[in-house]
């Protein structure tokens, strides 16, 4: 299970039924454990145009899919803060690219991917003025506007941004893409079709429906063929690590092709949707359309044939701006009923059923596709936000557990100070009633979960780098070849690591006021033999370098005295010999360079 870390801006990895712990994911936040945003060569993943931002809020975990299934090969992930869309590679668990949103604000309806990788879809939670300007906030309504993102993911995986589409100034919440009969079209909650922008949770729940916006992008892709968009200068970064030369990458970008309604008919359209709707999720089918409606009574799922029908009649309850709204009675294929309070999320068994999370009732709520009867529910424990089926949001989900992903946990578990940990609880699926396994505490604030079956991802993964592959401009590949080498006031420590020594582990020659750069070479060819590096005043995190990667740390000694460095990983029986000198000397000194290891 990949769960999103919300606050965090990590993920996080479990295994199931377990519920145990795996592996934290470093992708929006720096990592002191991994050295992630530390190290020279992965500082440029958190890269923006606002400058290095050493944190994100993480909420939605998304698996790579191929004909509507998740393949295990990819997991994207948005930041919601400053907008974001991350891609991890699975067969090494990194985050292998970050690919920045401009003309947005609050990314968090992402990063929802379509049938076959098409496209990643993003949606501005916050809208605001595009081009971003200095105006009033009161003049909201005259403005601020949304944007609807469609990032293109080449078969490299490779993103960058296809186009935009300028929308109404609502608030854009969640996002899915269609499948089967809806694929080319992606489906977008918004709230505030008030245009409040203050004291919200009054002034944005005024209306009694507000929409899904029903996205037609096979049209898209037809204006954009025919030129039919404004490219907009937009500054905005991509970050991608190379595998070869073990480092990150900034490219710097400053444009985007922008769709508006007003100028491509059929492009979009809005179906009524009660009352302040935050999921939109699509049946395996690719039929049925849920929205969760905060504050509303009842579940309404909208049929696509349906809104087809409707488009083709043009059954409009008028329009916003050059928008049509569909008529709700003409989209609807149903409402659920006795749904529970404050329905949310919904995710699919793959057997004709539905589940939904009520988070003001704490519970999970299991209805009938077709007949739209509730059959089961089961309580949580406490505040369920998101839930989990394994590729629950697919075309073949693997129907045997849900997960819920819960906001509260008071009287569950031991106190530990003011704040308590947040909670999973896996809970059986597989018979008619559901029935709860297991509790488990998770990292950060776990908005979202993909699960997919474990040998999706085991058959793939990594388990060294090959070192004669190693392309680091930095590389030692042999212990014969490491040296220290002096420029101005920069010194180049080529290093090399491996069971149980460092190459070299005595060095001398460094002075007060000089720039030192450890590059390090592990040159352990065996599965799960990460070496670490720190030393005494390093004002950054280890390093924890991987079979056959070199990575750098950079110091900058302010006192003369003989400092000691270690590995920080215990890599073996010797572990705690792996150790090594640096003598730092006056600045001004003429005590020359040298190094050795062994006599």
């Amino acid at each position: 299970m990949f769960a999103s870390g919300g606050f965090s801006g990590q993920v996080s990895v479990y295994g199931l039924p377990s519920g145990r712990l795996f592996k934290v994911i470093p992708v929006f936040a720096q990592d002191p454990e991994k050295s992630y945003g530390y190290s020279e060569e992965s500082r440029p993943m958190l890269n923006t145009s606002f400058g290095f931002l050493p944190w994100d809020d993480a909420h939605h975990t998304e698996l790579s899919q191929t004909n509507g299934v998740p393949n295990g090969k990819w997991l994207f992930i948005n930041a919601n803060n400053t907008p974001r869309i991350a891609r991890i590679d699975l067969t090494t668990f990194k985050t292998a690219e970050i690919i920045e949103i401009p003309n947005s604000g609050g990314n968090h309806g992402s990063p929802f991917t379509t049938e076959n990788g098409e496209y990643i879809v993003a949606s501005t939670r916050f809208s605001v003025p595009i081009p971003n300007r200095d105006v009033p906030i009161d003049s909201y309504k005259e403005n601020f506007k949304g944007t609807l993102t469609f990032i293109s993911v080449a078969d490299d995986g490779e993103m960058s941004i296809a186009f935009q589409i300028l929308v109404p100034g609502f608030d854009y919440d969640l996002a899915h893409a269609g499948k089967g009969p809806s694929h080319g079209w992606a489906f977008f909650t918004c709230y505030n079709t008030e245009q409040a922008n203050t004291l919200l949770e009054v002034n944005a729940s005024q209306n009694d429906k507000d929409f899904v916006a029903a996205v037609n992008w096979k049209k898209a892709e037809e204006y954009i063929a025919a030129g039919n968009f404004k490219t907009m200068k937009a500054t905005y970064y991509r970050n991608y690590f190379d595998e070869k030369k073990h480092m990150a990458f900034s490219e710097k970008n400053n444009e985007v092709k922008v769709l508006n309604p007003n100028d491509c008919p059929g492009l979009i359209y809005y179906l009524p949707t009660p009352k302040s709707p935050h999921g939109v999720d699509v049946d395996p089918s690719g039929e049925y359309i849920v929205a969760g409606g905060k504050l509303a009574a009842v579940l309404p799922v909208h049929s696509f044939s349906k809104m087809l029908k409707a488009i083709e009649n043009e059954e409009f309850d008028g329009m916003v701006e050059s928008i049509p709204v569909l008529k709700y009675e003409s989209v609807l294929a149903g409402e659920v009923e006795n749904i529970g309070l404050g329905p949310l999320h919904t995710e699919f068994d793959g057997k004709g059923f539905g589940y939904t999370s009520a988070f003001i009732s704490s519970e999970i709520v299991k209805w009938e596709i077709g007949t739209w009867k509730v059959v089961d529910r089961i309580p949580t424990y406490y505040s369920i936000g998101h839930l989990s089926i394994p590729g629950g949001d697919s075309k073949k989900p693997w129907g045997k557990y849900v997960v819920a992903l819960n906001k509260i946990t008071k009287d569950r578990y031991l106190p530990t100070g003011p704040e308590l940990t947040q909670s999973a609880q896996l809970i059986d699926i597989s018979g008619d009633k559901m029935k709860l396994l297991l509790d488990f505490p998770t990292i950060g604030e776990p908005h979202y979960a993909q699960i997919i079956p474990a040998d999706l991802i085991v058959k793939n993964s990594k388990r060294i780098y090959p070192i004669e592959e190693n392309e680091h401009p930095y590389v030692t590949k042999a212990e014969k070849d490491a040296r220290v080498e002096r420029k101005g006031n920069e010194v180049h420590v080529y290093m090399t690591t491996i069971r149980t020594h460092f190459a070299p582990d005595n060095i001398e020659g460094i002075k007060v006021g000089d720039v030192v750069y450890f590059h390090l070479t592990n040159l352990e060819q065996d599965w799960d033999i990460p070496h670490g590096f720190a030393i005494k005043g390093g004002r950054t995190a280890e390093l924890l370098i991987m079979p056959g990667v070199t990575e750098t740390y950079t110091w900058r000694p302010q006192f003369p005295g003989i400092y000691p460095f270690y590995c920080t990983d215990f890599c073996s029986a010797l572990h705690q010999e792996m150790q090594g000198y640096v003598r730092v000397s006056p600045k001004g000194s003429n005590v020359p360079i040298s190094y050795k290891i062994g006599n």
